[in-house]
């Protein structure tokens, strides 16, 4: 058996990893072309991205805005969510999905992930809809694509809205449609770390043209559509995009296509060589889900494995592979939340349009809880590697595991 490079063997995947982000004279040439033009502000270009976008994910409209954060708070108020209503969100996901939530005045309430997908359970879904609910926000982590059909039906039941969360998952597809518009409405981001990015900037995307007129008003000044300029409608707020941030976006977007089926070619290989290695799981895919944009690739480090996930970590890293934890902890265990509703000045939670009480350090998911503490990400950046760099990743985790008692 092969020394583990952990104990001064060698490395099993010596590569150079791709940088991110990915740019070339598109960019450059976008960029100087709005520089000259002296037009920098909301125009054009935003425009032109916004349609282009919508297009890429099969929707209608895109509203863009300057961040995933303020693109899910303005998604919330173009659908009338506020003080006293309940929003579903998992705990397994980045605070924005539930900041957002608190920002809006309204109170998030956390249902449990999927083991396999770390996406929403519709089954603890429905157990936690009360009187006061009024939207769901499923978050596609890592391009996984939560299970539509069973929100859908359960959103309809209820009456309810459904919010996506798309930040991981520019390109899935879910039956062949884009997400952001499988529900009410979708948000992406396009933060630095993004599978497209301007450095920071969002949008949100919808099949309703009410809600993408309200969206456009809530970002742009609460101005009305079609409206006099100095006449404002809605509380909203100067969110807007601008021509740079578009001109580096419509140069990402023309990479994203291929950038997209090089990361799924790569997490093809990765499943095929991990599928039968004992101790470790990878994510499962839905028949419905037919298209995946892999922002990451995730692995669960199991208990029979003998080792923690950190020491596995550690190993692989020896090895050359680049990988790190999730999430510590699931949101609800955040600072933030053990302040929430604590006191008379704290709302939402304590505020009489609510009339309730939630205590977030009662608050259990299970699954969420374990998959904290054993999940891997390899980020989606590696997987843009060529296929023997790939291969080496899967070569270097094989050792690993075939050599662990090296790391008892």
């Amino acid at each position: 058996m092969s020394k583990l490079a952990i104990n001064g063997g060698a490395k099993a995947a010596d590569f150079k990893w791709p940088a991110w982000p990915v740019w070339d004279d598109a960019e450059r040439k976008n960029l100087n072309d709005v520089l000259e033009s002296g037009k920098w502000w909301f125009g054009e270009r935003v425009h032109e991205f916004e349609e282009k976008f919508a297009a890429f994910q099969k929707a209608k409209y895109g509203i863009t805005c300057t961040s995933g954060t303020t693109a899910l708070e303005v998604a919330m108020l173009a659908l009338g969510i506020g003080a006293g209503d309940e929003v579903i969100v998992p705990p397994y996901t980045f605070m924005a999905t539930a900041s957002a939530v608190l920002k809006v005045n309204a109170v998030p309430i956390f249902a449990d992930i999927e083991p396999d997908t770390f996406c929403l359970d519709p089954d603890d879904v429905e157990k936690k809809i009360t009187d006061k609910t009024k939207a769901i926000m499923p978050v596609h982590f890592a391009g996984f694509v939560a299970d539509m059909d069973r929100l859908g039906e359960i959103a309809k039941k209820h009456n309810l809205f459904i919010i996506e969360d798309a930040c991981h998952s520019w390109g899935s597809e879910w039956k062949g449609k884009g997400t952001g518009a499988l529900g009410h409405c979708g948000v992406f981001s396009f933060q630095m770390s993004k599978n497209i990015t301007s450095g920071e900037g969002g949008i949100i995307l919808t099949d309703d043209e009410d809600i993408a007129d309200k969206c456009l008003s809530y970002t742009n000044c609460g101005r009305g559509k079609g409206k006099p300029w100095y006449q404002h409608f809605v509380m909203g707020s100067n969110l807007r995009m601008t021509e740079l941030q578009a001109a580096i976006l419509l140069a990402q977007l023309t990479r994203l296509e291929a950038q997209t089926l090089k990361r799924e070619k790569s997490a093809a290989i990765l499943n095929e060589m991990l599928a039968d290695l004992p101790g470790i799981m990878i994510g499962k895919m839905d028949s419905r889900m037919t298209r995946r944009s892999w922002h990451m690739y995730s692995i669960r480090v199991k208990p029979e494995l003998g080792i923690s996930r950190e020491r596995f970590i550690e190993a692989c890293g020896a090895e050359g592979v680049p990988m790190s934890a999730g999430y510590p902890t699931p949101l609800y265990e955040n600072p933030l939340f053990e302040m929430v509703g604590d006191g008379p000045d704290h709302c939402p939670v304590s505020c009489p349009f609510y009339a309730k009480k939630v205590d977030y350090s009662k608050v259990s998911c299970p699954v969420c809880e374990a998959v904290c503490k054993d999940t891997i990400w390899i980020v989606q950046t590696v997987l843009l590697a060529d296929e023997e760099a790939i291969r080496g990743i899967g070569n270097a985790i094989r050792k690993v595991i075939e050599n662990v008692d090296e790391l008892a």
